[in-house]
């Protein structure tokens, strides 16, 4: 698991919360289902059965893979249209090709991340290079949806090319974390994904044994998925592993640890830390769309059949039916 590391963690700054901070409990412990999508890669569905009101503004996470794959099978999605929303593609092994009809796209690599606001809509498709289908590999990543508010859902489309080289790094006082913050900031380091929602987005490396506790904004909510290995969350060591997700209550700190023995093919617990703040507004979200409305989201289907959320370019390479030789 590649991603962005470091030789030596106490070379870089070091993150810890105040003594006097509360900690956060821990509210539940949930496992991610597994399934497929697009045209048949495995994701597993983070936050499936977790209330709304704990993930707000965040409305869905699926971990793509770790799937080896041979020569011939990596897959990827087709042309689909999105509206009032972001969605958030982080890849940790592998890579992958984006395009949208609003002229953004690019390839992302280990640890790069695409950070594409839909806002009053656009179509995109999401595939794995024609080189990496011939020789197969690995392939790994995230993808996150996060809410808009009302007044920004039907803003210009916006594209962030987030090369893995600028996200912020930091540590815990014993070196035994690394922190990666994609968005938002922690302890006042700012990571360089742009939000029109305030949310934080950390991808955490701890080494067997390890544990870290962070200042946490008590206006966000916190969320901690885990993506390999094995730990711990909260000051009462709730048990967790691969797939699962711990939903934080308030306070001002949140902690995780990992467990001194790890799996051979996993040496260190990798976690997924996510904050946000709550926009607290009726949502309506069927299939690629999210609105605050039924009506909002009849007339983004109604848009969408129309044509009105751009047309499939005939360039770079891409048709509506992908990747073309």
């Amino acid at each position: 698991m590649p991603a962005v590391t470091v030789e030596n963690p106490l070379t870089l700054p070091r993150v810890t919360a105040p003594a006097d901070a509360v900690a956060r409990p821990v509210l539940a412990v949930t496992t991610a289902p597994s399934g497929f999508e697009g045209e048949g890669f495995p994701v597993r569905r983070a936050f499936a059965g977790i209330n709304y009101r704990h993930l707000d503004p965040f409305i869905m996470m699926d971990q793509m893979g770790e799937v080896d794959y041979a020569p011939g099978e990596p897959k990827g999605t087709p042309w689909h249209p999105h509206r009032g929303f972001e969605t958030v593609t982080y890849i940790i092994d592998g890579t992958f090709d984006h395009q949208d009809s609003n002229g953004g796209g690019g390839t992302i690599t280990n640890g790069d991340t695409q950070w594409m606001t839909a806002g009053s809509g656009l179509l995109h498709i999401e595939a794995p290079p024609e080189s990496l289908v011939m020789s197969g590999g690995l392939f790994h990543g995230l993808q996150l949806w996060v809410n808009l508010p009302a007044k920004d859902k039907m803003m210009a489309p916006r594209y962030q090319d987030i090369r893995g080289g600028n996200v912020q790094l930091l540590t815990t006082p014993d070196g035994g974390a690394l922190l990666r913050v994609i968005a938002g900031e922690l302890d006042g380091h700012a990571g360089p994904g742009i939000t029109h929602t305030p949310i934080t987005m950390i991808h955490a490396t701890l080494a067997p044994g390890a544990e870290l506790t962070l200042p946490w904004r008590e206006d966000f909510n916190g969320l901690a998925y885990v993506l390999a290995g094995r730990g711990s969350v909260g000051t009462d060591r709730r048990p967790v592993h691969l797939g699962q997700t711990a939903v934080f209550g308030s306070g001002g700190s949140l902690t995780v640890r990992a467990d001194e023995k790890q799996d051979s093919h996993t040496p260190d617990l990798e976690v997924v830390l996510l904050g946000g703040q709550p926009i607290r507004e009726p949502m309506a979200h069927y299939g690629p769309f999210v609105m605050n409305t039924r009506d909002e989201l009849q007339q983004a289907f109604e848009d969408f059949q129309k044509g009105r959320l751009g047309t499939v370019p005939a360039v770079h390479g891409m048709t509506e039916s992908g990747p073309q030789g």
